[in-house]
């Protein structure tokens, strides 16, 4: 399995940092979480294209999390409908449906891709949800940030596992689903000092990552105030394993 973190930032506009995105290659799938701004440009910068995306997992229906799905979706249908060989399966949380729906009443039959080509699995977020699609399985959680937050655990083939948090506040849901993962990729949005509600700082990312015994942590989504901090010295404080800061374009293999 191999983890590319397309976009690490926010809704800040950056040249540094594209809003979240994150690119699970898992038994020949290619697994697209969150899809915010400049989604698309770093999939190419992977030699990734849209086609090639055979689902896309959101987190929740922020628009630094969802605001290029409008784009994917009608990138979809040029400039051949028959490019795209495989189905899309559109993933999240409570409401997806009606998030789409809306879509919809925008872009109407631009954004519309037809029906064998594209899915939905609107998750209801119980904290049961489980789904085991052919040669990867996936299972949720709901965390704490919007209603229809959930984070994602994704299991190969071989039993490897990659925990994405989406945005989130202290969540013990979130703790029981990383437990014993290889690689937790973990939201960190603020600096120890500066922490806002809905969100971790890279303490308390880290403190849930010790709590769930993860492998090795992955902090992303980080506001501008993070560059401007010490977050590994931060994080330090309650985890000592493993730690990756993200960075666009960033890869971590797990297995």
């Amino acid at each position: 399995m191999i983890i590319t973190i397309l976009g690490s930032g926010t809704c800040v506009p950056s040249l540094k940092r594209s809003s979240c995105a994150v690119l699970v290659q898992c038994d020949r799938h290619n697994l697209l979480f969150d899809c915010g701004s400049g989604t698309i440009r770093r999939l190419l910068e992977c030699e990734i294209e849209i086609f090639d995306i055979s689902h896309i997992f959101l987190s929740h229906f922020h628009p630094d999390h969802s605001g290029e799905l409008p784009a994917f979706l009608f990138a979809n249908k040029y400039p051949d409908k028959q490019r795209r060989r495989i189905p899309l399966n559109l993933v999240g949380g409570k409401g997806l449906n009606r998030f789409y729906k809306g879509l919809l009443n925008t872009w109407g039959k631009w954004i519309e891709l037809p029906f064998e080509k594209f899915t939905m699995i609107e998750l209801d977020n119980t904290g049961k949800d489980s789904y085991d699609f052919n040669l990867f399985r996936v299972f949720t959680a709901p965390v704490a940030h919007n209603e229809e937050s959930i984070a994602y655990r994704v299991t190969d083939s071989k039993g490897c596992t990659v925990v994405y948090s989406g945005d989130t506040d202290e969540s013990e849901n979130l703790v029981k689903l990383a437990e014993n993962a290889d690689i937790f990729i973990c939201e960190s949005a603020m600096p120890d000092g500066h922490k806002i509600k809905g969100h971790l700082t890279p303490s308390a990312a880290g403190a849930i990552a010790h709590k769930a015994n993860v492998k090795k942590l992955v902090l992303t989504h980080f506001y501008p105030e993070c560059d401007q901090s010490d977050v590994e010295t931060q994080c330090r404080k309650t985890w000592a394993g493993p730690l990756v800061l993200a960075h666009d374009l960033m890869t971590v293999e797990c297995g």
